[in-house]
């Protein structure tokens, strides 16, 4: 999408608050819905990481291949799934500033010259597999450019409003909306979804506003695409459950990330957080998950940067995106510090001078991918909770599939917290980021603000 705060983006964020205001159930009792979801889980999802690719902004050329260059620092950094932003040509009709809004299409079939050639896409995919990477574009089904072709030669595809002229969605002046009811559109939306499975060989489809179309045609598109070969889908919608029960894999998490930013700045405690995982269970179908974020670049351009967002609580929220049910995803220059807002329509590009926070980074992403616990969906474990002292300050759930127990312990204030607990978990973890020694049950254990220990079973 192209702006935040938009109404559907409102309404989906009151929804899920209203939802996790209802009394919740244990997770031990509720995790697992009645519902499992059919979407196929291709061999390299379970302990996936992803990563948003701004091509635009990544480089100075701003192209597919000087982003290449790039590629071996993104495995080594451990990310698996990099997911790129529309890299289609942009319209020209009512376009938003200098080079336009990458979400305002102008042929589903065709590359952005401003990135380089289809050759060019090709060849990063390539190598991105090479490297034990996968590639998902960003794909805009709800509405074209202005100067689409099918503007022109099919009216008819596109919705009308009560004068019979065409029309956008919200205050998106540079696009027009599809009409679903079209079933000659809906056959020329799955060709071109199926051309990049086909021709650039690509792994999925990150879907935007995804809800604001038709659950059976996803259905349709996605059997159609894992027909070709396995792909992972991730739909950008939080409200429309559904999705998730055969054409996708994940969604997003956004109300999560606005409790976090919420907690950041000292507006929800840790209890939300508790509600949200428990609606959760109640609600998603077992075996699809949320992608979790810190920022995106809908966050980054709108509502401005981690620093500005989460202040001192930035590095706590990253690594409970790591830690908590779901895929945890980088966008660009979060490895390098990323402390500005990136302009939308206009070239904006990322200083990578200081990869201070690559370690950091790094040290999640092996996290995650060797606690078979941490993993997503039903590869991984569901969250249990544990009562502490202080249950508005403190965040403490343990993970456990098979042998493999994973405890975290945060501190989501910004004042100093001694916890203690008394029933829920025993034995003896390690801390995977120091090596301390902590056993349970815990007395008197003094967290700083903002303080938080993973730790790893030792048995």
């Amino acid at each position: 999408m192209r702006k935040s705060k938009s109404p559907l983006l409102l309404l989906m964020l009151v929804m899920a608050l209203m939802a996790c205001q209802t009394q919740p159930k244990s997770s031990a009792e509720s995790a697992g819905s009645e519902i499992v979801s059919r979407a196929p889980v291709a061999e390299w999802l379970p302990d996936a990481v992803i990563y948003e690719v701004n091509v635009r902004q990544y480089t100075d050329e701003g192209t597919f291949e000087a982003f290449a260059q790039h590629l071996p620092r993104l495995q080594e950094l451990g990310v698996d799934i990099l997911w790129f932003m529309p890299i289609h040509p942009i319209g020209e009709e009512n376009r938003k500033g200098t080079l336009g809004s990458y979400y305002s299409i102008r042929d589903y079939k065709a590359v952005n010259p401003e990135f380089g050639t289809m050759e060019d896409f090709q060849a990063v995919v390539s190598q991105a597999h090479d490297l034990g990477m996968t590639i998902i574009l960003d794909w805009v089904a709800n509405h074209t450019a202005w100067d689409h072709q099918w503007v022109t030669d099919h009216p008819e595809w596109y919705a009308k409003d009560s004068t019979g002229n065409m029309f956008g969605p919200f205050d998106w002046s540079d696009v027009a909306q599809l009409d679903y009811d079209n079933h000659e559109m809906r056959a020329a939306m799955k060709s071109a979804l199926e051309f990049w499975v086909r021709e650039a060989n690509i792994d999925g489809y990150r879907c935007d506003v995804a809800g604001m179309v038709p659950v059976d045609f996803w259905e349709e598109a996605s059997d159609a695409l894992q027909a070709i070969k396995p792909v992972f889908m991730l739909a950008e919608d939080e409200s429309e459950t559904a999705l998730l029960h055969q054409a996708f894999n994940a969604n997003y998490g956004w109300a999560f990330h606005h409790h976090l930013n919420n907690i950041a700045q000292g507006e929800e405690d840790a209890t939300h957080a508790v509600a949200y995982f428990e609606n959760l269970y109640d609600t998603y179908p077992e075996g699809a998950w949320p992608m979790q974020f810190t920022t995106n670049h809908d966050e980054n351009s709108w509502n401005g940067t981690v620093f500005e967002r989460m202040g001192a609580a930035y590095p706590t929220m990253a690594a409970l995106t790591f830690v908590v049910e779901g895929m945890p995803l980088i966008y660009s220059g979060q490895e390098a510090g990323l402390d500005k807002m990136l302009a939308f329509f206009e070239k904006d590009e990322i200083d990578w001078s200081d990869r201070s926070m690559t370690h950091f980074y790094q040290s999640l992403i092996q996290l995650k991918k060797s606690n078979k616990a941490l993993w997503n969906g039903a590869a991984g474990a569901p969250m249990e909770f544990i009562s502490t002292n202080a249950p508005e300050q403190v965040l403490l759930f343990k993970r456990q599939k098979d042998n493999n127990s994973v405890i975290a312990l945060f501190n989501l204030s910004d004042e100093t917290v001694t916890v203690s607990t008394e029933t829920g978990i025993e034995g003896a973890f390690s801390d995977y980021f120091t090596g301390e020694d902590i056993s349970f049950p815990l007395t008197d254990t003094e967290l700083q603000a903002w303080d938080y220990k993973i730790l790893i079973s030792n048995q």
